[in-house]
This record gives structure tokens, C-alpha cells and sequence, in this order.
């Protein structure tokens, strides 16, 4: 039967990955009106737009649209800079690892936000998650509360409604932020994500194959194994995690 629930619009941070497509079933789950968006920001892993692309089409977003940032000017990142190997070893590389580009969530919130203000949204979801593995800064709960804040105090609308006495119009959903890996696998299989569409892998081939050594599908096999579903993740020739 057709969902009779009233929608509304959000905007949906769609990188192509496994956590990602997840927070976009999410939002379809909740009735909300998606549209999605993704940046190029000159990725290593650029077949990941491709993946974004697919999975927006297949779990119904109204919209969907890549904006280009190039953040290879600024560089610093092993996914911006090719001189910056991606690392890969036996083991999750401690502390904050030299994937880790500079600002970019702070960037790509700030993009959504303003795509949000144009489509009368309130709502921004993002796929960032702090369980298993907060090496990244920009992935923590004290990051998400304080954009929220800065988006409420940065708008029109946000400026309006504190003048009208009425409450902050900006949310940003981070429902996968206290859930680890194999939770957030469960949930995406029981709201009919199809994660072979997806692309995880930080170093793939030119065909989209994941290398299975790199930080990103290792924590994306251990999300399938703790989860006892099978990975779905297309592996180069020979490449196992």
C-alpha cells in the first residue's frame, strides 16, 4: 500500500558509501521527501558519484544533484592529494588518519544547509558515525550540535524564526552516530538497501573495486561479518579483507 503519511522536505548528504545510502532509507523510512545531494570534491574515490547516483534513483529521492568543490587545492588528505598513499594494513589505523580531509563535513554540511534554504527544508541528514571509528573530528556528536547551532544563527530563516519568538528551524539528523557497523548494516537491510549498489573503498580500481585493505572496507566487512549477512562488496581479483 502507498505510505499515507505526510511528508516533508530534507536534505540527504548521499557520498555513494554504505553509510550514506543507509541514512537515505532512514529518511525515506520517516517520510521525508528527499533530495540528495553529493559533492565532488575531487575524491580519489570519484566512483563513489556514480554509486550515489544509483542509490538515490533506487530508494526514491526527489531530487538529486552533485555539486563540485575542489578541495585539491587545499590537499592534506591521502583523498585529495594522490602524492598521499591510502594507508593499508592488518589493523585500523589509530587516531586521525591521513584520509581525513581537512574541513570537508563542516564544507558539505554548509552546502546542504543552503540547498535547504532554497527548498524550504528543515531537516539535513548526514551518515557520520562516532562508534567504530571517531577518528575523524568532523564525525563526532559535539560537531553535528554545534553546525546545528551555527545553522540556526547563520540563515533567513533561522534569524526569523528568533525574531518571531519561535524555535530553531534547523535539524540535523546523525542517526547512525552512536550505532556501530553491524547495527548499521541491520538497519539498512531490513528498509531494502541493496549495499552491492555502494561504494566504501578509499583506493578502488578504475572499474569501482573495493581493495579490501584499506580502513573503509575493513570496517565495512566487519559490519557484514558481525552482522552474519553476507558482503555484497565487489572485491578486486584476489582481494579478500
Amino acid at each position: 500500500m502507498p505510505d499515507s503519511r505526510p511528508s516533508r522536505p530534507g536534505v540527504v548528504l548521499l557520498s555513494g558509501g554504505l553509510d550514506s545510502a543507509t541514512v537515505l532509507a532512514i529518511a525515506r523510512d520517516r517520510a521525508f521527501d528527499a533530495h540528495t545531494l553529493s559533492i565532488d570534491y575531487g575524491q580519489r574515490h570519484r566512483c563513489e558519484l556514480d554509486a550515489a547516483e544509483r542509490v538515490a534513483r533506487a530508494l526514491g529521492a526527489r531530487t538529486h544533484r552533485v555539486v563540485r568543490l575542489d578541495l585539491r587545492a587545499v590537499g592534506g588528505s591521502a583523498l585529495t592529494d594522490d602524492t598521499i598513499d591510502v594507508p593499508k594494513s592488518d589493523d585500523i589505523s589509530p587516531g586521525i588518519p591521513v584520509t581525513y580531509v581537512p574541513a570537508r563535513n563542516l564544507a558539505l554540511l554548509s552546502i546542504a544547509l543552503g540547498l535547504a534554504e532554497t527548498l524550504n527544508a528543515r531537516d539535513l541528514f548526514v551518515g557520520v558515525n562516532a562508534v567504530d571509528y571517531s577518528g575523524y573530528p568532523d564525525c563526532r556528536p559535539a560537531f553535528i550540535e554545534a553546525f546545528e547551532r551555527t545553522a540556526n544563527l547563520a540563515t533567513r530563516l533561522g534569524v526569523e524564526a528568533a525574531e518571531r519568538g519561535e524555535a530553531a528551524p534547523f535539524r540535523v539528523h546523525a542517526p547512525l552516530i552512536e550505532m556501530s557497523k553491524a547495527d548499521i548494516v541491520r538497519t539498512g537491510v531490513s528498509l531494502g538497501v541493496d549495499y552491492a549498489m555502494t561504494v566504501t573503498c578509499y583506493d578502488p580500481d578504475g572499474d569501482g573495486l573495493a581493495c579490501a585493505r584499506c580502513d573503509a572496507c575493513r570496517l565495512r566487512a566487519r559490519g557484514f561479518a558481525d552482522a552474519a549477512l553476507p558482503d555484497p562488496t565487489r572485491y578486486q581479483a584476489g582481494a579478500r579483507p
